[in-house]
This record gives C-alpha cells, structure tokens and sequence, in this order.
C-alpha cells in the first residue's frame, strides 16, 4: 500500500474527549506482547522485542481457541465438507488483508492498539462505537467461556460418578448452575480483580497444548471411532441456501485476532508491513489447518447430529475426551480474566473520556471504580451463562460483532486512509484500494446484519 504525503490523524487531538484518558485504551493489548512506549522514534527502528517468528505464534495464540468447539456444528450447518473448506478460504483473504490493512494504518497514524487506530484514522463517532463493540464481544465472549466451563464439567462429573448425566444432574453438588457458580467465584473472580494481567501470558501456553490436543484427539477419534458409535447422516448440501451464512458467526468468531494484532505488529523488532503480511498469513494458515481438521473429522463422525460443543458428543467416560475436557477448562479459566481486563480496559477509557479527568487526578478512586467494574461483569455474564446453557446462541450473536472487526473497522480505516492521502492525480492502485475498503465494509455489514438478525429472531427465541 501506498502512503501519501497526508496525515491521517491531523486532527485526531481536536476532539472535545480527554486525550490522556484515551492512553488507558492502551491497555487492550495481548498480555503475552512486551511493547515500547509509543513515539514518533519507536516505529521501525528495531525497539520491539518480538521476532518475526515469535509473532507467527503469538498470532496463532490469540486466534486459535475455545471457538473450535464449535466448528464441527458450523460444518453441518453449512451443508457439508466442501461448503465449509469453501467459506473458510473465500473468507480468509479477506481476514488476512484486515490484519495488513491495520498495520498499515497502525504505522501511518503512529497508533498502537486497535481502538486508537480506528480513533485517530476513522474519528470520533467510529472510534466510539468500535470501543463500545470491544466491551460487548468481550462481555459476550465470557458469557460463553462459562457456558464451556459447565458443559466439561457435566460430562467429567457424569465420569466421576459413573451415572448417567441426567440422573447425576438431579444431586445439588451436581447441579450444573451449582458448580458454574463456585468454579467461578474459586477461580475467575480472584484472577479478574488484579490491575495488571501480566501473569496470564505463562498460563496462556497451557491454554495454546490444549487446544491443539483437543484437536488432536477429534482427528483421531475420527480415523479409529469407538466400537459402539452408529453410522450417521452426513449432509452434503445446505438445508437452504441461507444456511450457508448461519456458520459465518463460527468462522469470524474462531479467526477474529484483529484486536490484539496491533499491539503484536508493533512489538515487532522490524514492524513493516510487507513483513507482518507473510506473519499473518503463515499465522493464519496454521489457524485454518487447526479449525478445518476440527471442523471436518469432528463432523463427519457425528454427522447432522453433532453438538453445538462437539465435546458434549463424546460419551462421558472416554479418558483422551475427558482430558480434552480439563484442558478446555484450563483454556477457559486463563482466557476469561483476559478477555474481562480488555472489556474494562475499554469502559475504563470510555468512562475518562466523557468526565475529562486525567490519569493521574484519577488515582485514588481507580481501585474502587476497578472492584465495582469487576463484580458488575462478573456477575452479570455468570447469571446470563447461568439461564443460556447453548453456546452456538452465544457466538451467533458475538460472531456478528467479529465481522465488524474483520471487515467493517480495517475497511473504514483503509478507506479515510486513502481520502486522506494528498496526491495531484489518483492512480489505478488507489482506486483499487478504496474500492476494496468499500467491498470490506459491505460484505462486513451484510455478515453482521444477517447474523445478528438470525440471532435474534431464531436462535435466541428459539
């Protein structure tokens, strides 16, 4: 891409919201990415501590996760085999050129997360919604980390008990909401509360073994299947034509990493674009060879009747399974303090903006607004989790929300980066480039809209 003489974030500082409060933005960062203070000497000038290759997995770490889970569903949903492989490639050109799109905008406005890219390129009004979006995917997201946590650990106590899950389930101390709820306020709460998450990054590669045994096992559970398991049916076409789009949620749910590509772009020792283009790429493409062999093994053993959590699908006393299961929830516990300090991050910098107070007046109520911020989500994605046992209901609305992600904000930002460059006449390549951005926001837009309303008026009052 090219880069005109203009400057895209000229007027980024005439906005009425305090700028040092949008600072606390800034901590919406991958908690496993060391970054430089941000300034004009920083960029390019090898100060990041992040090799290439250590992106390359970094990457692949904030893609690849509990999301997984579902891509066996989202194959059936999309009738089959080669209708899924199909949507996962078609849109992967379009994710992979979001992550380039962000570090190019990220090195023309000198910005450093995602939010402060979409602000200083895009505006007020688009950095304000991509803040609010931020929090509600995040908040939905530990909604459906929860919803994970009680469905491992059905199975595993149905194990331990050696009784069927529904009559297990009859027992107080096994009562699903039971022991969602203590796990919780054991485990989650204690690791929300801290100020800092620097910690996480050591758990975080537990998080990353797990996922890829649980694939390991689902292929293999594909190739030698158990005795017992009955042939299924296995689609080989979509119910209707717009079932296809009814697996997009999946896909931009299990590829959405554009939020914490900038921080990771700019941890680079040499952050360039041409460079960070073949990271994500290589990044992505072990990310597709992850969720394909998932989606496809986890399918085509089970067929139409897969389960939205292709893990509920397994009998509860397989050993390999009900490892995979602890692993998920190992994922999960480390993953959702994560996803609840970038929601509150996000709040947080909202919440300075429209009072206009600084860092440093703020000091002395931070820890009580932080403790009341805490609870507030924690509570609140707990009880949802509680009354929502499905997790396919959950990412078919917060999977909406990552197209905007992946589509809508980079194509905004590629746009006005473009209208902004001052140049005497507009090359071919510029007017590719816009016309590009446009057909990103479009097909973004129509990804959200569709999925959102299908949400809404099928899965959730189903």
């Amino acid at each position: 891409m090219d880069q005109g003489t203009g400057s895209i974030n000229s007027d980024y500082k005439d906005w009425e919201w305090s700028d040092d409060a949008g600072e606390r933005a800034r901590l919406l960062q991958s908690p496993s990415v060391e970054t430089v203070p941000k300034n004009s000497e920083s960029q390019g000038n090898g100060l990041g501590a992040t090799s290439a290759l250590g992106a390359v997995f970094i990457v692949v770490n904030a893609a690849l996760g509990a999301g997984l889970l579902n891509f066996p569903a989202a194959f059936s949903m999309a009738g089959g085999v080669a209708a899924g492989i199909t949507l996962q490639m078609c849109m992967l050109i379009f994710i992979i050129g979001g992550l380039v799109i962000l570090a190019y905008c990220s090195q023309a406005s000198n910005e450093r997360t995602y939010q402060e890219v979409v602000w200083a390129v895009c505006g007020k009004v688009p950095g304000v919604l991509c803040e609010v979006a931020i929090a509600v995917y995040t908040f939905g997201t530990c909604i459906a980390f929860l919803i994970i946590i009680g469905d491992q650990e059905d199975k595993i106590i149905a194990a331990l008990v050696k009784e069927p899950e529904e009559v297990g389930s009859s027992r107080w101390y096994t009562d699903r909401k039971f022991t969602i709820s203590i796990t919780a306020f054991l485990l989650i709460l204690p690791l929300s509360i801290p100020k800092e998450i620097g910690f996480q990054k050591y758990a975080s590669s537990l998080s990353v073994i797990g996922t890829w045994y649980v694939t390991a096992v689902i292929i293999i559970k594909y190739i030698w299947p158990d005795k017992e398991l009955v042939p299924v049916e296995i689609p080989t076409s979509p119910s209707t034509w717009t079932a296809v789009f009814n697996a997009m949620p999946t896909i931009c749910f299990g590829f959405q990493c554009h939020v914490s590509s900038v921080p990771v772009f700019n941890s680079m020792k040499q952050p360039e674009v041409k460079t960070w283009g073949a990271v994500v790429t290589a990044a992505m493409v072990i990310a597709l060879f992850v969720y394909t062999g998932t989606g496809i093994c986890g399918f085509l053993t089970f067929g139409a009747g897969v389960e939205q959590d292709v893990l509920m699908s397994y009998p509860s006393n397989d050993i390999p399974v009900a490892l995979a299961r602890a692993f998920i929830i190992l994922c999960v516990l480390t993953s959702y303090p994560i996803l609840h300090f970038c929601g509150r991050a996000v709040l947080e910098g909202l919440w300075l903006r429209y009072t206009g107070v600084t860092v440093e007046e703020d000091v002395v109520r931070e820890r009580r607004r932080r403790l009341l911020q805490t609870i507030s989500w924690f509570l609140l994605t707990l009880l949802l989790a509680l009354f929502i046992p499905d997790i396919g209901k959950v990412i078919s609305v917060i999977g909406g929300l990552a197209a905007c992600f992946i589509f809508v904000f980079p194509g905004l930002c590629l746009i006005q980066a473009k209208l902004s460059e001052i140049q005497e006449t507009r090359a071919i390549s510029w007017w590719a480039q816009v016309c590009y951005g446009v057909f990103m926001v479009t097909l973004g837009a129509f990804i959200f809209g569709q999925t959102t309303a299908n949400a809404i008026f099928v899965d959730l009052t189903a």
